[in-house]
C-alpha cells in the first residue's frame, strides 16, 4: 500500500462516522468468516459473516474479493479492538424493509425464489426480509404437499405488512385467481355452444367430470358421458385425461360439455331397426318391479313389461330373469319423439304358436310295392 500524504494524514485523522451512518469501502481481505474493508477511517471495517447474511454456511470467500467496494452500515465505532464493526444485511434489510412497503402500498408483484418449505407454507426472502407465504395463499386450490416449490422462483403480492411485528405475509392464490378469471372472460367470449372443444380432465365426482377446457371448467355430466349408460364416471375418466367433447350449453361464467355427438346418436335409425312387429335381441340391464329394461344397443333400452315376460302369471320378473341374461322378443310399441320402445315376449311366443297351427299336417309318405313279387312270394 503506498504511504499517504500528511495532507492525506491530516484529513483521514480528522474523519469521523457515527453509529449508523451508511458509508462506502472497499475490501482489503476475505475471509470465510469476515470481510475487512478501507472505509476511509483510522481504522478498517469488520464485516462478519453473522453481519453479512442471515445464511449460516455461506463462505464470504465466494461473495466478494480484495478490490470490490461494498456499502454498509456502522454498527459501534470502536470494538474494543480499535476496529469498526459494520453490517450489510441490516442495511439490506432497511432498504428491504422500504422495497416491501412500496410494494405493499403500491400492489406490486414481487418475483422471489422459494428459501423454505415450511409446514404452514412457504418463506422468501426479498432483500433480506423474509416474507411468509401460508398455504392456504400459496395457490388457489387446496395443496396438501408444497415440497414441489422448493427452489422455485414464485410471484406474488404484498397482503400484510407490519414491521414493528415483523410481519410481512406474502398471497400467490390471489394472483392465481385473477390470471384464471381473466383467461376465462376470454373464453367465454369466444366459445358458442355447439363448438368442439379440447380439455384435460381436471377432477372426476359421482355425478360427472370437470374439464379444463383452457380458462374455464367445464361440468360433463354422467348423462352427457355417452349415449350408453354410465354408472360410474370414475370408470370412464381419471385426472389428467385429454377428451375431445363439445360446448352444449352456457349460462353465465357454467359451461356444460357432452359427449353425446349427433353422428354417434343410436336414434337416427332406430324407426327402422325396431319397428313395431320386429323380432330383436338384448341384454337385461336393469330390473323394477314392473319389468325389466333390456338395451338393445348403448343408448336404447327397451321396456319388457312384467306381464310380456311369459304366459304364465309371473309376479316379478327378477322370478325367471337377472340382469346379464340375453333376451330376445318381438317389438310392440316405438315411441320415437319419447325414445320408448316396448317389447313382448309373450306375444313373440303366441306368434310362433300360431305359425304352428297354420303350417298344414304333413301326409303319410307313398310307399312303393313291387306287386309281381309279393305275388310270386304268397304262391310259394
Amino acid at each position: 500500500m503506498s504511504e499517504l500524504t500528511f495532507e492525506q494524514m491530516l484529513e483521514e485523522s480528522l474523519k469521523t462516522i457515527h453509529t449508523g451512518e451508511v458509508i462506502e469501502g472497499t475490501v482489503i481481505d476475505v475471509k470465510p468468516e469476515e470481510i475487512i474493508l478501507n472505509i476511509g477511517y483510522k481504522s478498517d471495517g469488520v464485516l462478519t459473516r453473522n453481519e453479512y447474511t442471515n445464511e449460516s454456511n455461506v463462505d464470504l470467500t465466494t461473495v466478494a474479493k480484495p478490490g470490490d467496494t461494498m456499502e454498509v452500515k456502522v454498527l459501534k465505532v470502536n470494538d474494543g479492538e480499535g476496529q469498526v464493526t459494520l453490517t450489510y444485511k441490516r442495511l439490506a434489510a432497511d432498504r428491504g424493509n422500504k422495497r416491501i412497503e412500496e410494494a405493499f402500498n403500491n400492489k406490486e408483484v414481487l418475483t422471489a425464489k422459494v428459501a423454505r418449505v415450511l409446514e404452514g407454507g412457504l418463506s422468501v426472502v426479498i432483500d433480506e426480509i423474509r416474507i411468509f407465504i401460508p398455504a392456504s395463499l400459496v395457490s388457489d386450490v387446496y395443496e396438501k404437499d408444497l415440497t414441489k416449490y422448493a427452489g422455485q422462483e414464485i410471484q406474488f403480492v404484498i397482503s400484510e405488512y407490519n414491521p414493528k411485528r415483523r410481519r410481512y405475509i406474502g398471497d400467490r392464490k390471489q394472483l392465481l385467481v385473477a390470471e384464471k378469471a381473466e383467461l376465462q372472460r376470454k373464453l367465454l367470449e369466444s366459445i358458442h355452444i355447439g363448438d368442439v372443444v379440447e380439455g384435460v380432465v381436471k377432477n372426476v365426482t359421482d355425478f360427472g367430470a370437470f374439464i379444463d377446457i383452457g380458462g374455464a371448467d367445464g361440468l360433463l355430466h354422467i348423462s352427457e358421458m355417452s349415449w350408453g349408460r354410465v354408472e360410474n364416471p370414475r370408470k370412464v375418466f381419471k385426472v389428467g385425461d385429454q377428451v375431445r367433447t363439445f360446448i352444449k350449453d352456457i349460462s353465465g361464467t357454467k359451461v356444460a360439455l357432452s359427449l353425446k355427438f349427433e353422428e354417434d346418436n343410436p336414434w337416427t335409425n332406430a324407426d327402422e331397426k325396431y319397428a313395431i312387429g320386429n323380432e330383436v335381441t338384448g341384454k337385461v340391464a336393469r330390473m323394477t318391479d314392473f319389468g325389466a329394461f333390456i338395451e338393445l344397443e348403448p343408448g336404447v333400452d327397451a321396456l319388457l313389461h312384467v306381464s310380456q315376460i311369459s304366459k304364465e302369471h309371473i309376479e316379478k320378473p327378477s322370478d325367471v330373469l337377472k340382469v346379464g341374461d340375453e333376451v330376445t322378443a318381438k317389438v310392440v310399441d316405438f315411441k320415437s319423439e319419447d325414445k320408448k320402445i316396448s317389447l313382448s315376449i309373450k306375444a313373440l311366443l303366441n306368434q310362433s304358436a300360431e305359425e304352428k297351427e297354420e303350417k298344414p299336417a304333413q301326409e303319410p309318405e307313398a310307399v312303393s310295392v313291387d306287386v309281381e313279387a309279393a305275388a310270386a312270394d304268397i304262391e310259394e
